[in-house]
């Protein structure tokens, strides 16, 4: 496996994993320090500030599942794959990211949406 797809695979499971000291260690392990992430809820920058919003938002949806829901597709460094939220059973979220990663891996960057995109009409 490749070095992104590793730190892709760790960032996923960092929304998954419920002790705080193994969600710090996989965000060390997979992002870069200072990690942008943006989606239509938050635009932080950093691991702390990652870490802080994953833990507000499994407080607020507790034992909800994350996951990938595609392969991921990569070139010059960018990512893209959908994903999904499952809580009590049921679907509550699809979504869609780009991701930029470094040379050696580690997430740089993570443009995320929510919901399917609507073709023209």
């Amino acid at each position: 496996m490749a070095a992104y797809e590793t730190n892709l695979e760790k960032m996923m499971l960092v929304w998954n994993t419920p002790d705080r000291a193994t969600r710090e260690r996989l965000v060390d392990e997979a992002l870069e320090h200072n990690v942008h992430f943006v989606d239509p809820n938050h635009n932080i920058i950093g691991r702390k500030a990652f870490l802080a919003m994953v833990d507000q938002i499994l407080e607020q949806f507790p034992g909800a599942a994350y996951n990938r829901n595609s392969d991921v597709d990569m070139q010059n460094n960018f990512c893209r794959y959908h994903w999904k939220i499952d809580w009590d059973g049921k679907r509550v979220m699809n979504g869609f990211d780009v991701t930029e990663v470094n040379d050696g891996g580690k997430v740089v960057k993570v443009i995320g949406f929510f919901g399917p995109l609507v073709p023209e009409s």
